[in-house]
């Protein structure tokens, strides 16, 4: 028996390859068949299943592709509604693979169709669970991803419950739980950097697992202090349920190399010009009116975030062989329709007399030095960031990224200078500003990180006083 781990930090997810005498299940798979097959070849096993644990929302999943290549069956847990042809799972159906059996559990919370895996070993132990989006380790999925007119999130928050205690809790303490995510994925609140964990010691640190916390306690703690989604979630969802463009195609149509006519043409023509250049090349020169999203940082997510039509064409400026890259984690999260990239960035851009941009750029030293009473300053960290620790020197304002960054009322358009918690951010910031018409930004190098550490810029935690309750 072999059971591998593959994990994506982008999107801090987990894909699980698992085999025995021959024979190989792919479990949560990303878009991308090629890894999967691979392995699987060079192991000389045929992959004969390919099991997800729920419609996924943060990224499209590599299922029916992979099942196409490779002859695999398809298999949901029970509510699984799908154009494409799967094997519909019932609660406690075995699956034999080599020696060993995966027993669907139907694990409805996070989503209806939601289901975890538990391995069962030739000797009939049960070593391991995959539990999806139902059991992370130090936190359970959020249960307001999938709510209609007749079951709302407190109705998930109770079945999420039930499945806890009824399915997963009553295993062993010593079987090792294994998720579909960690710390940095939306699908959950509080998920620790940890990617397994045995269910014992979950018991005792996992604030959901509670042996005293009844069912009503249960659903206030999951449900309070959700986050709207990103906008991209019940896209993706969508997506995972029908059959979409494929993986290879996708590749195919991004990799095209544009010369300078081309790429300008399809500009014109309504394509978004997407800059996946390390921010400090950005900053020092970029296409003007270009988005800056760099692949240094958690690309798909905020590509998700900030793209509001997820079939708008695309046009990439980025580092010479690091196209196949970025086309493949822009098809993990939905984005399917990328036209190619320039041949050549910014060289050849030049080389035909078209004009650059920058951003002006300032050290946090020089920050301080430069910051009085009257100075402007825009934070777009998360509001609970800001809430943490913030300046306070000057007319500061806090417009998160992810949420408000779009809604230009908040913004003044004069000289403000940005900053994030570690400059990534800040500079996405500034390339949507600067296209809508916003040019007086100053980004600030290295975020709060440098600016808590400059002695003559003060800052402030956030008070929560009972006259503020």
């Amino acid at each position: 028996m072999y059971v591998e781990q593959i994990f994506t930090g982008c999107l801090a997810e987990m894909a699980y390859y698992i085999e025995s005498n021959g024979e190989a299940v792919i479990i949560d798979p990303l878009r991308e068949t090629t890894p999967y097959i691979e392995k699987a070849n060079s192991r000389g096993a045929k992959i004969k299943y390919v099991f997800l644990t729920h419609f996924h929302a943060d990224f499209v999943s590599g299922h029916v592709d992979l099942a196409a290549k490779t002859g695999a069956k398809i298999v949901f847990g029970p509510n699984a509604k799908t154009t494409f042809d799967f094997h519909s799972g019932t609660d406690n159906e075995e699956f034999k693979v080599g020696d060993i059996t995966l027993k669907l559990l139907h694990t409805p919370g996070h989503t209806m169709e939601s289901s975890s895996y538990l391995l069962i070993d030739k000797n009939g132990k049960t070593p391991y669970i995959f539990t999806g989006d139902t059991l992370f380790i130090g936190d359970v999925g959020r249960p307001d991803l999938a709510v209609k007119s007749n079951l709302t999130q407190a109705d998930l928050a109770g079945h999420l419950f039930d499945s806890l205690r009824n399915k997963i809790m009553t295993l062993p303490d010593n079987i090792t739980v294994y998720p579909a995510h960690g710390a940095g994925s939306s699908c959950g609140k509080n998920m620790s950097s940890e990617t397994f964990d045995t269910l014992g010691n979950q018991k005792n640190t996992n604030y959901a697992l509670r042996a005293d916390m009844i069912k009503e306690e249960f659903i206030k703690e999951v449900t309070t202090g959700l986050k709207t989604p990103p906008q991209y979630f019940p896209k993706n969802v969508g997506m995972n349920k029908g059959i979409n463009k494929s993986y290879d195609e996708i590749l195919t149509d991004g990799k095209i190399p544009l010369s300078v006519s081309e790429f300008k043409t399809l500009a014109s023509n309504g394509a978004l010009i997407l800059d996946v250049r390390p921010t400090p090349t950005f900053i020092e020169e970029h296409i003007p009116n270009s988005l800056f999203i760099g692949l240094d940082g958690g690309f798909a997510p905020w590509v998700g975030a900030l793209i509001e039509d997820i079939n708008t064409p695309i046009i990439l400026v980025v580092e010479e062989g690091k196209e196949e890259e970025a086309v493949t984690r822009l098809s993990r999260v939905g984005y399917d329709n990328t036209k190619g990239f320039l041949k050549g960035g910014i060289s050849a851009w030049k080389s035909v007399g078209e004009e650059t941009a920058n951003v002006l750029s300032v050290s946090a030293n020089e920050f301080a030095d430069k910051l009085t009473e009257k100075t402007t300053v825009l934070d777009v960290r998360k509001d609970t960031e800001f809430f943490s620790e913030h300046v306070i020197n000057g007319e500061v304002s806090n417009v998160p990224l992810d949420t408000s960054i779009g809604d230009l009322n908040d913004i003044e358009n004069k000289e403000q200078y940005v900053h994030c918690a570690g400059g990534y951010r800040s500079v996405i910031a500034i390339s949507i500003l600067k296209a809508k018409g916003f040019h007086n930004l100053i980004n600030v190098e290295g975020g709060f990180g440098a600016i808590k550490n400059e002695e003559n810029i003060k800052t402030s935690e956030w008070v929560c006083s009972s006259e503020m309750a």
